[in-house]
């Protein structure tokens, strides 16, 4: 490690609260790969967790962040700016479902977003609040997304936390039905469990999900934060299912690496919020929304669904290989560009061990390897990964 990155990260320790523990000092990236401090390149499977799905420094994405900053930067939502008008009418198109959407800045204010709409949803509708998740699922740092997340390790330290959330166990719909009673107003779901070890949801649960949802008259939401905007070869990952929620979250990947989210509602829900109900001082900023303008336009462009199917199926076929031939690995799982490697061992070793070998993967979960590559992912990129990826394993598990 040169003096420039050990100059970076003393000074991290000593001015910035303890929330990460970084070892590499990013200086600079574009498309797949990043440069530290040092000059050293790594291919980045983590896309930023989940936020550069088409690649870091795109020029469509660059160019249009720099022609709207020069027009200007911000305004009041007192005020309409056309490039947040003109995502909104985007994001409700892509999803079909035919509302509205808001803007805020980050997914953990999405969700909190979806919880307070579902809430005064229900207050009119029976004076029901209370919202059903999943354990393993993961839905902000927020005190009422906290609760929202089914995870005891994020929630220590924090109580009392806010009531008015029940857990079920995912893809089990009678252990659904059964946290569900007169107070529920809402199920809210990921339709991929990212954080919470990349666990695909089976299409019978999502269906009986939206079957219940139908039945009790309750909202189904999901949290699109991190498999949203492509992620699994769809705009967002539950239209891989024959459903549609009532409400959906993004963030993450929508700005290109600008502080974004949205909460996108059906027609049902698209006037529950009136003015003074809920607000978001950044919510919808011009340059973002030009940013993420920029990232479906790139996505649309350059067939990145597609790709996300094509060159994840590549992916996850190549780390089937490793699950064969090394007993420590288990499994892989996940959907398009979103994969989770199994693994009997500690998955932050194995992270550690791709690191030195100039690639970047991130851990959902002790035992849990995730793989988030941009969806610009090629077949050669994918080579050289592989190339790493087995160095790694090698080192880890060869004899």
């Amino acid at each position: 490690m040169s003096k420039e990155s050990e100059k970076v990260l003393e000074l991290y320790g000593k001015k910035l609260m303890p929330t990460y523990a970084p070892s590499v000092v990013i200086a600079s990236g574009r498309g797949m790969k990043v440069r530290d401090a040092d000059g050293l390149t790594y291919y980045d499977f983590t896309s930023g967790i989940g936020v550069q799905n088409v690649g870091y420094s795109h020029e469509k994405v660059v160019k249009a962040i720099q022609e709207q900053a020069a027009l200007f930067t911000h305004c009041s939502n007192l005020y309409a700016n056309e490039p947040a008008t003109r995502l909104a009418e985007k994001l409700v198109g892509l999803s079909g479902l035919g509302g509205k959407a808001f803007f805020c800045n980050s997914g953990a204010e999405a969700n909190e977003a979806a919880v307070k709409l579902a809430r005064k949803w229900g207050a009119e509708n029976g004076g029901r609040y209370e919202i059903v998740t999943m354990y393993r699922g993961f839905h902000g740092r927020t005190l009422a997304t906290l609760a929202a997340t089914g995870q005891a390790w994020c929630q220590e330290g924090y109580d009392p936390l806010p009531v008015g959330f029940a857990y079920a166990e995912f893809n089990d719909l009678e252990s659904v039905k059964a946290a569900v009673n007169e107070k529920t107003v809402a199920v809210m779901l990921e339709a991929v469990q990212g954080e919470g070890g990349v666990r695909p949801a089976d299409d019978e649960f999502m269906k009986g999900v939206r079957a219940l949802c139908d039945e009790k008259n309750l909202l189904m939401i999901c949290d699109e934060v991190q498999s949203g905007m492509g992620r699994t070869g769809t705009w967002f990952a539950w239209q891989g299912y024959d459903v549609k929620p009532d409400l959906f979250t993004c963030a993450k990947a929508l700005a290109g690496g600008l502080p974004m989210g949205a909460l996108v509602s059906n027609a049902k829900l698209a006037d529950v919020f009136t003015p003074s109900s809920h607000a978001s001082t950044f919510g919808g900023n011009p340059v973002a929304a030009a940013a993420a303008l920029a990232v479906i336009d790139v996505i649309e462009s350059e067939h990145l669904l597609e790709n996300a199917v094509k060159n994840g199926t590549l992916l996850r076929e190549a780390l089937q290989g490793f699950v064969d031939k090394y007993d420590k690995l288990l499994e892989v799982r996940g959907k398009g560009m979103l994969l989770g490697l199994v693994v009997d061992c500690s998955a932050k070793e194995v992270v550690d061990a791709l690191r030195e070998q100039s690639l970047l993967a991130l851990t959902a979960g002790e035992h849990v390897v995730r793989f988030l590559p941009p969806l610009t992912l090629t077949e050669s990129d994918i080579d050289e990964a592989l190339d790493m990826i087995s160095d790694a394993f090698d080192c880890l598990f060869g004899e």
